[in-house]
């Protein structure tokens, strides 16, 4: 079968809306490949099956499930590393549920914690802090969020935000309980298997034992580094 070729019309009106707006990609025409930046995560498993960290000017879906799913030693890890790096990190948290206890003052120092009790103050204040483009690394925390709250949320929201982070350049983490997020750029799935003995270990003990599945649009992959070192 030979391929549809545009009529003349069809052809006059792609050229006139090109030329009223330069800036407009049509359907019908090939995407760009998107030229990302990365932000290191600190955590080999991550850095390496994403190239070199989290694409920054993207959204990355951190997939959760149940609050044991070892998250919150990820959000630690990477507050830890913000710190070293003298940056401010944003943790906008659904639920009001982190526990900041174990942080000590350089990282709490460098922590901006927007606390909220539903999902829709947690994007409303998603959507105001990711148009400031001095954060460079805004993580979204709605795993705990009950599933009523987050079929609320309309999936523009998501496009939207994926908008503000192309304009600034900034890292957007959305942890989630259950794969959520359509334009997310990478999606990374927790699969922590944490023994008894997790309950009297550190923090980078507790990184060895966490297992990620790492997807994005080209490839999907299950990787452990026993290597990793605080």
């Amino acid at each position: 079968m030979s391929p549809i070729m545009p009529t003349p019309k069809a052809t006059q009106l792609r050229a006139l809306l090109a030329e009223k707006f330069p800036g407009l990609r049509l359907r019908l025409d090939p995407a760009p490949a998107a030229e990302y930046q990365f932000q290191p995560a600190g955590v080999p498993q991550i850095d390496n099956a994403l190239r070199g960290g989290f694409p920054r000017g993207a959204l990355t879906e951190i997939v959760a499930a149940g609050p044991n799913g070892g998250s919150s030693t990820l959000i630690r890890a990477l507050l830890q590393q913000a710190a070293l790096a003298h940056e401010i990190l944003a943790l906008i948290d659904g639920t009001d549920s982190f526990e900041a206890a174990p942080l000590d003052a350089n990282c709490l120092a460098r922590l901006l914690w927007i606390r909220c009790h539903t999902a829709a103050e947690a994007v409303q204040a998603a959507d105001l802090i990711l148009r400031d483009s001095n954060l460079p690394l805004v993580l979204l925390d709605l795993k705990l969020n009950p599933e009523s709250q987050l079929r609320k949320i309309p999936a523009t929201t998501w496009y939207r935000f994926q908008r503000l982070l192309e304009a600034t350049g900034t890292v957007g983490l959305v942890f989630t309980p259950r794969p959520l997020l359509a334009t997310a750029r990478a999606r990374i799935t927790l699969r922590p298997q944490f023994s008894l003995a997790a309950l009297d270990a550190d923090a980078a003990e507790l990184l060895r034992e966490l297992k990620l599945e790492v997807s994005n649009p080209h490839k999907q992959v299950e990787l452990e580094f026993p290597e990793l070192r605080p």
